[in-house]
């Protein structure tokens, strides 16, 4: 009965919608012009300017715009000038915002446990003049407390307002700012500041007793200079004797009574050096000079609309070379940053008191930088939230979707539908955000597609690396497709060169494919004290090229496709990199394993693994399980021993000390040996890794969908 009445409901749902769109779709027609925003969708991005049967290079077809223009008339060329021009240029308006920390309090849950909550108040803004006060008086107090033009000095600290002062106060002393990921672990932090060769680091009230162990391996480091707490005094005894712990007020209150010159750099000098997220291996630092920044700030204004009235929340890493760069276009063209971290964002964040607003809600961003897991979860969140809606309100909704995704697609807003249909949804991120810029790893066409729909906002992809300086291709605004990533911006190339061994050519049809690799002005001049690493990724050839080891596909419109990757090197959902042939060494020394190809999706967070068991070892698992008399298909399709084995492999890779995502999350158990002659293996019985992936692509997709 129930089934009936929905199905009633809808139906006449569904006939009103017809008479509202004979009613309304002439006054649309006129006011929204479906026709230009079709057509500005399928313009010419970009065109090849050179072809042979080796390789093709695409160039913009774009014009430089009014920041560009306005970059090379006032010939800002570092940083540092580019700050002191902004900082005159925009004075009293906005520049950096944190949220003010009242308390913490204890929050009693519903099962009787307290969680530490946060009260909260407002965002207390710094403007233009007073971040530029504040940069200079950083800059002066690094010097009187004696560190000189040229020195590396690292940041490890989360995403606040004083990581930009630090960075800025840096450039303006012409010290090379070493950007170190927070989450890393201590090795590879360890790393970074012993190969830079450092003796200051700048971090925060919570990541200062990592020094208390990490002191004890980076012998060089004789001054930490911490952020405090809003709340908390920070406890800086128990540390090795001869480090000063100095506060970051401190440094400030130092320089702002000094008259220490300013060492202004180059625009050829090094700026950061930022160090990879050491995934695959050891963490490589990326040289990063002013040039190089300063050209993508070219690019990202000529690529993004950027309106006055926009305000951008600011909650990635800024030892991401995507979210430092965000920013920094926004202090360059007065947007307003507005500091968040995830536990503090939306209303459920898990810091937010119970009835509170989360920063978001507070800030009202127009603006924000993403990965794919959060939009992934945002949009899994949507599903939930409407499933448990009810099945009238579940049905109204699917209806509304695909009412708007009809009229999408053919170039129409709904602004009706936007308002009482999705308007919940968009107060989510506080009800304006318009524009959401995702990079860091591929973005499935479904998330984008929902989230795009269901907040009522541009999803902008693009693809760059820290070897680019976050910079090669990005979406333009009228680009309404999903699963690319945009044209090529105007500060650089992109080629494709065929790879041969995967049969990626430029010669395919209907599209080009091959290799991707990138030169212009925005790529890095390589890895630090890495020579070799330098002259096998990178060349000259009138310009800085880049070789990606990514394969891509460019369309008739210009735009780029990403397909492959030329390694056994894959990103992950959450953007970490995992060495496939590096977890599958680890894991071939289980006694239980004979062969194995890992595989990881770059729209998941975990790896899958196909194995090629030991009969011996297996018939050994099945008989602690109570199982004889199977055929070894028979134990390879029982899920019992599946798990088993699977439980193995997490014990060999914990011995291993492989990262938790590196671990496979299902496996499956193949009884066939992969030999020369499947075509699986090569002659010397290395892995055909693509060969494996398309003969198991059903085994795959069922490991991940359970």
């Amino acid at each position: 009965m129930e089934s009936f009445w929905i199905t009633s409901a809808i139906s006449a749902i569904k006939a009103i919608s017809y008479v509202y769109d004979l009613l309304t779709f002439p006054v649309y027609l006129v006011l929204q012009r479906p026709w230009k925003t079709i057509k500005a969708s399928r313009r010419i991005k970009a065109r090849a300017i050179s072809k042979d049967d080796q390789m093709v290079t695409y160039r913009s077809v774009e014009v430089p715009g009014p920041m560009h223009i306005a970059l090379e008339r006032e010939n800002i060329d570092t940083l540092e000038k580019m700050m002191s021009w902004i900082s005159k240029k925009h004075t009293d308006k906005k520049c950096l915002g944190t949220r003010e920390i009242l308390a913490e309090e204890d929050e009693v849950q519903a099962n009787g446990r307290i969680f530490k909550k946060y009260r909260m108040g407002e965002y207390k803004w710094k403007n233009y003049a007073d971040v530029d006060r504040l940069m200079v008086s950083f800059s002066r107090g690094l010097k009187e407390y004696g560190l000189t033009a040229r020195k590396n000095i690292v940041i490890l600290a989360e995403t606040r307002e004083e990581w930009m002062i630090a960075a800025y106060g840096c450039f303006k002393q012409n010290l090379v700012v070493v950007t170190i990921y927070a989450t890393l672990g201590e090795e590879a932090i360890a790393h970074g500041i012993n190969e830079t060769e450092v003796d200051t680091v700048i971090t925060s009230h919570d990541l200062l007793p990592k020094f208390k162990q990490l002191l004890k391996v980076v012998h060089n480091v004789k001054t930490i200079i911490y952020m405090e707490d809003q709340l908390k005094p920070t406890d800086t005894s128990g540390y090795k004797d001869g480090v000063k712990l100095i506060p970051f007020s401190d440094v400030i209150k130092k320089g702002s009574s000094s008259n220490a010159p300013s060492s202004p750099p180059r625009s050829e000098d090094t700026a950061i050096i930022m160090y990879t997220s050491g995934s695959t291996g050891i963490p490589k630092g990326v040289l990063l000079s002013h040039k190089n920044v300063i050209s993508v700030l070219k690019a990202f204004c000529n690529g993004v609309e950027i309106r006055a009235d926009d305000v951008f929340l600011a909650f990635l890493p800024l030892a991401h070379v995507f979210e430092l760069l965000s920013e920094t276009v926004c202090l360059l063209t007065g947007v307003p940053i507005g500091y968040s971290s995830p536990l503090t964002m939306i209303d459920s964040s898990s810091k937010i008191q119970r009835g509170s607003k989360g920063d978001a809600s507070v800030l009202h961003p127009t603006c924000l930088t993403a990965v794919p897991l959060i939009l992934d979860r945002i949009s899994k969140g949507i599903n939930e939230k409407v499933k448990k809606s009810g099945p009238l309100r579940e049905a109204i909704f699917k209806f509304a979707y695909d009412y708007k995704l009809k009229w999408y697609k053919r170039g129409y807003d709904t602004p009706i539908f936007n308002k009482y249909i999705f308007g919940a949804a968009r107060q989510v991120l506080g009800g304006k955000v318009r524009l959401i810029l995702c990079g860091g790893a591929p973005l499935t066409p479904e998330t984008q597609t929902q989230v795009k729909l269901c907040l009522c906002l541009t999803v902008a992809q693009g693809y760059g690396l820290t070897e680019t300086t976050s910079c090669a291709t990005v979406m333009d605004r009228w680009d309404r497709s999903t699963g690319r990533v945009g044209g090529p911006t105007t500060v650089c190339d992109i080629r494709l060169e065929n790879w041969e061994e995967a049969g990626y050519r430029v010669t395919d049809t209907p599209y080009p494919r091959g290799e991707i690799i990138v030169g212009g002005e925005n790529v890095s001049d390589g890895y630090y004290k890495l020579a070799d690493k330098t002259k096998e990724f990178f060349q000259e050839d009138g310009k800085q090229w880049f070789r990606t080891g990514d394969i891509g596909e460019i369309h008739k419109d210009g735009c780029l496709k990403i397909i492959d990757r030329k390694k056994d090197l894959v990103k992950l959902q959450l953007g970490e990199y995992v060495s496939l042939g590096k977890v599958e060494a680890e894991l071939k020394t289980s006694p239980v394993v004979e062969n194995i190809c890992v595989y990881g999706d770059s729209h998941k967070t975990y790896t899958v693994a196909l194995v090629v068991p030991n009969h011996y070892y297996l018939e050994q698992i099945a008989n602690n399980l109570g199982i004889s008399g199977k055929s070894l298909e028979e134990l390879c399709n029982n899920p019992e021993i599946e798990k088993a084995v699977l439980q193995e492999l997490v014990e060999q890779a914990k011995k291993s000390k492989l990262q938790r995502f590196e671990i496979p999350g299902a496996i499956k158990l193949c009884p066939e040996q992969w030999t020369p002659d499947m075509g699986l293996v090569t002659a010397a019985f290395k892995l055909k890794r693509k060969a494996v992936q398309e003969r198991y692509q059903a085994d795959i997709n069922r490991m991940y969908a359970s």
